[in-house]
């Protein structure tokens, strides 16, 4: 086990925590203050949020302190919660436990074995390619050919959000970067920090500021207002954490703004899967907000690019910005 932090870790992370307790104490008064009932259900949001973020910030923390190995196991964990919140959303057969049990218990296990082992090559297809060309395969010796398509189609999506695309953030773990030698863990904090507040951000200035709807049909409390606000505060914020990662200003300004925009793209598309599946949450796994899966939205779309830019510009090619 690594209990070793940086200073720069140390801080950050003392920065998030006292934040956190300045938020839960001013949530804490405004609830015992605020008394319409419009103003109490925004309050009450509010701190179902906080609550949330404090179970994040424990759980990101413990992997920081724990190494890969145990980010690694930790990760597969919350795939393996998110996976089973998705699988009760969707129509299942009998004669899919089986293809079912193999999502669960082999190629979740080796998706995060791959990337533990820094076998690269075989993490970044396991589940595009052998996964897409197993599922179809084990449905039909199943021998249930209703709704076949359909079956392949839910089972293989997933897989790639809940398995494959959340691995991509314990992956950061396994990036050798040169002159950034055993600090690949605040490159996993930097992603956690700029999506998540993006997020926090944009739910702030839509309240403040939101009137025009994006798409009100799939997320009707999503604004443009919102969403510009957000985005622009959490980019500025990512470009003062520069510091903190082997990004110059201006390249920690761009990581930003990638990660920020497809983690709103994540929240979007996972919100269409709950109307369309006609639910609020994904699961209750996390009181008061939601499941696994309501939290993990953004990072399933932010976290495959950000390690790929990562990768591409610092380690496959680390002379490119300089």
């Amino acid at each position: 086990m690594n209990l070793k932090l940086d200073h720069q870790m140390f801080l950050v992370l003392n920065v998030v925590i006292g934040g956190l307790v300045l938020a839960s104490v001013i949530g804490f008064i405004l609830s015992r203050r605020v008394k319409s009932d419009d103003g109490r259900a925004t309050i009450d949001n509010l701190n179902a949020r906080i609550r949330a973020w404090w179970i994040m910030i424990g759980i990101f923390s413990i992997s920081f302190l724990i190494g890969p190995a145990g980010s690694m196991l930790l990760f597969a964990f919350v795939s393996l919660l998110a996976l089973r919140e998705y699988v009760s959303l969707i129509s299942t057969a009998r004669a899919d436990h089986r293809t079912l049990f193999w999502s669960f218990f082999v190629f979740t296990p080796l998706q995060y074995w791959f990337w533990y082992e820094g076998w690269y090559g075989l993490a970044v297809i396991l589940i595009p390619v052998y996964a897409f060309l197993f599922v179809p395969i084990r449905l039909v010796l199943a021998g249930e050919t209703t709704g076949f398509l359909d079956r392949a189609a839910r089972i293989q999506w997933g897989l790639m959000i809940c398995v494959y695309c959340i691995s991509y953030a314990p992956a950061l773990l396994t990036l050798s970067i040169p002159g950034y030698f055993k600090q690949d863990a605040k490159l996993l904090l930097f992603l956690v920090i700029v999506v998540q507040l993006s997020d926090v951000f944009q739910y702030i200035w839509g309240k403040l500021l939101g009137k025009r709807k994006i798409a009100p049909a799939i997320s009707p409390n999503k604004t443009w207002e919102g969403f510009l606000g957000g985005v622009t505060s959490a980019v500025a914020l990512g470009t003062a954490l520069y510091w903190m990662t082997p990004f110059p200003p201006l390249v920690a300004l761009a990581m930003s703004l990638a990660i920020t925009l497809m983690g709103f793209a994540g929240g979007l598309t996972m919100s269409a899967i709950k109307r369309d599946r006609g639910v609020k949450d994904f699961g209750n796994t996390i009181e008061g907000h939601g499941g696994i899966l309501d939290r993990m939205d953004s990072i399933c779309f932010s976290a495959p690019l950000f390690f790929h830019l990562t990768r591409w510009f610092f380690v496959t090619h680390p002379g490119w910005f300089w």
